[in-house]
């Protein structure tokens, strides 16, 4: 723990006193030192949080002091305050608890925009979602199952297999023990309409023979590496498309305009509790060691959360 000056609203932002914070695998990178902030960004760690707004700067007309918010963030979330564009914040439903409204931010920016806004899941669609008991995981579950989608999974238990059809998916792999391309082909032998995969490499074939015709394949992550062959005889005779993407490090008008998309069409979903933060444990900011263990370890179901 280390002492910073308080940030300070500038024009288009509010300082918000935080609750709590989130635990993202691209915490763990940066901690490792493979995934710097970008440029002008804080190297502190937190990529999402909630809590209240304590001060407001030049031009902000929607937000007051004392509003309850959560924030997606390009960094700063581990801290007691911190600095956020307007744009990026979504106001917290009384529905919801505060601390567990940091469970929020990055998860459903992350599959809205990837899943809906741009592999434009469908209603009736069959939809293959990798890592399931994460963070995403569990969101884009119950994301594309409350939209109509056929949702499908893979997980690397039998717990977490059954948690995650508790929230809304028709088929949970356990990839430890059934070929996740045979057990999708076994449910449709069309295969998956879109795919969202963490993996990279290691999945990037298999994701390919599961594609169906005209399907997608988001790729946000790499934790199975980043080269990867690709057979694009395969891809051309899908007629499929594989689309990488991040969300740090887009613009802030870009991360506005999802926030914007999100707060529309799915924020009622969140309010009516159709959709609900999934929240393994919490620590107190000060054990956040605890906290990375237990992500790295990958044996959570849904986020962990640091409270200040």
């Amino acid at each position: 723990m280390r002492e910073f000056p308080d940030p300070v609203a500038e024009p288009g932002q509010v300082v918000v006193a935080v609750a709590a914070s989130a635990v993202n695998r691209a915490d763990l990178q940066q901690r490792q030192g493979f995934y710097p902030p970008p440029p002008g960004e804080t190297d502190i760690l937190g990529l999402e949080c909630s809590g209240t707004v304590e001060a407001v700067g030049e031009g902000v007309d929607r937000w007051r002091v004392g509003d309850r918010v959560c924030a997606l963030l390009a960094g700063g979330g581990y801290a007691d305050r911190v600095a956020v564009p307007i744009g990026q914040l979504l106001a917290v439903p009384a529905s919801i608890d505060l601390v567990e409204a940091a469970a929020l931010p990055e998860v459903v920016c992350t599959v809205w925009s990837n899943v809906f806004m741009l592999a434009a899941l469908q209603p009736g669609e069959i939809f293959l979602v990798h890592g399931g008991g994460g963070g995403i995981g569990t969101m884009a579950i119950q994301l594309a199952h409350a939209l109509g989608a056929i949702v499908v999974t893979t997980v690397g238990s039998e717990d977490k297999a059954a948690r995650c059809r508790e929230l809304g998916a028709d088929v949970a792999i356990n990839y430890r023990e059934q070929d996740f391309v045979e057990e999708v082909r076994r449910l449709d032998e069309a295969g998956a309409n879109v795919i969202l995969d963490n993996m990279g490499a290691s999945y990037l074939g298999r994701n390919i023979d599961a594609l169906a015709t005209e399907g997608r394949l988001v790729i946000i992550g790499l934790q199975g590496g980043a080269k990867g062959e690709l057979d694009l005889r395969k891809l051309l005779g899908k007629r499929g498309a594989v689309i990488a993407t991040g969300l740090r490090s887009r613009p802030a008008a870009g991360k506005a305009a999802i926030v914007a998309s999100v707060e529309q069409n799915v924020w009622p979903l969140v309010v009516e509790k159709k959709i609900r933060p999934i929240v393994h444990e919490t620590f107190r900011l000060d054990d956040v060691r605890s906290a990375h263990e237990i992500v790295e370890a990958s044996s959570h179901v849904g986020k962990v959360l640091l409270t200040t």
